[in-house]
Formats: structure tokens, sequence, C-alpha cells
């Protein structure tokens, strides 16, 4: 009798227990498709193609992988994953987040300890292929490195290698006004003041220049002796804007 009232129990709990979908919610939150847009095998670009979604299209997110990527089912029950951005999806439904909020919570902090990071370093003396070893001085990627170890995350050495790593991650965007706050930002080489010495698609350009997104169209980076070294400077309408090739979160 002990027996089958502890099955009894054990099923009775499993019925009531709530079924976790998006964001640690107990159902899963309904999302209507904006654009079309690819779902993914994975949350990341470098994911395969499962199927496309069209406009108007609605499904299930089933959780907020990060804060770039949705894990969705579609009408059809076939799972994977697309992209957060507004631009495609937009939530019809859902409570707020637990798991979702507080991973979100976590990278806005971590952001905001590089960006702080860095502004300790304002007026370090910039110095191509600078040592590692030491604070002294800072090239472009060096700089960027290092408020990144002491926010406490360990990104590549290089600007190349960063881009490499942030484009791993998933989520870039070529329009600067919609990166966040600690954000990189990758640039091609200068080559003058005007929008006209640059060309109009930055697709293939090498990258040659690394900083961190302040929000406010302002940039915290390093780039030459006769700079001051560290500093911040406006983005919009400069040699910056017209250099820009693309951003995303190295976090």
């Amino acid at each position: 009798m002990k027996k089958q009232l502890g099955s009894l129990l054990i099923v009775s709990a499993i019925a009531l227990s709530p079924i976790v979908g998006f964001a640690g919610q107990a159902s899963a939150a309904s999302g209507i498709i904006n654009n079309t847009v690819n779902v993914r095998s994975a949350p990341n670009t470098d994911g395969n193609i499962k199927f496309v979604l069209k406009e108007d299209m609605k499904v299930q997110i089933l959780s907020r992988v990060n804060s770039y990527w949705y894990k969705i089912r579609d009408s059809k029950g076939r799972t994977g994953y697309v992209s957060s951005s507004s631009k495609y999806i937009r939530v019809s439904s859902s409570g707020s987040s637990s798991s979702s909020g507080s991973s979100t919570t976590s990278t806005t902090t971590l952001a905001n300890k590089v960006i702080n990071a860095g502004k300790k370093y304002m007026g370090t003396p910039y110095e191509f292929g600078s040592s590692r070893s030491n604070t002294n001085t800072f090239d472009c990627s060096d700089f960027t490195r290092q408020a990144f170890l002491d926010a406490g995350r360990k990104i590549p050495s290089n600007s190349k290698e960063q881009a490499s790593f942030v484009r791993s991650k998933g989520n870039t965007t070529t329009s600067w006004s919609k990166l966040k706050p600690g954000d990189l930002m990758f640039f091609m080489e200068y080559r003058g003041t005007s929008r006209s010495d640059y060309p109009s698609s930055k697709s293939g350009q090498s990258v040659e220049h690394v900083g961190i997104y302040l929000g406010n169209g302002k940039i915290l980076h390093t780039y030459s002796k006769t700079s001051g070294g560290v500093r911040i400077d406006s983005i919009d309408n400069t040699h910056l804007e017209h250099r820009f090739i693309f951003g995303g979160s190295a976090l």
C-alpha cells in the first residue's frame, strides 16, 4: 500500500508541475515573425539553415538562449534558433524572465565592467605592437584585450582575431547605431576624413582597428602617439563612421 501511495504521489506531482518554457515561465511565449528569417541548427550564424520563416508566421519561443538568439518551435513542430532582433521577431505574450533576465543583467553588468576598466586607462600612451605583459602602453587591440581581461573575460590579442571571436558569437551588425555599450567595433584602415575616401561596402575589407562602444555615439579606443593615447571620440559623421566594418558583443 505504501509503495502504491508513493507512486500515486509521484504521478500527481508530475501532472501538477508546470511545463517550463520561455523565460522560465509556465508556458512558452508566442512570437510573430516581422521579416523573413532563417531558422538555424545552432544559436549562431555558423549554424546550418534548417528552414525559413516568413512574415506574420506565428511561433512558440521556447527559450532565450542569450541576448541575441531565441529557440523556437513553428506550427509544424520544427525547432531551431532565430535572431531575437525585433527586426525579425516580436514577442506577443510572455511573463518576466528569471533566467533570461538574469542573463541579460549579467551581460550588461559585464559590459559596464569592461567600460569602467577601459576608462581607467584614459591617457595611457599609444605604442604599435605594445607588450601584452604590462599596461604602460597600448595599441588598439592590446587596450581592448586588457579592458576585457580586467573585467574577468579573456579575448584574443589582436584586432583580426578579436573580430573573428565576435563573429563566432553569432550576432553582429554593420550599423554602429545598433550596437550596445561594451560591444567591440571594427574598422578598416584610415584613408582620410571624407566619406568618399572609403568604399560604400566594407565587405571584404581587412580589420585594422578596434575600439569599445560606449553608447550615445561614443567610442573608447587608442590609435596613435599624437592622439594622446586612450581617449573617447564621437563616431557620427567622422572617419570612424566611414571606416566602420561591423561590431558586436564579445561577452
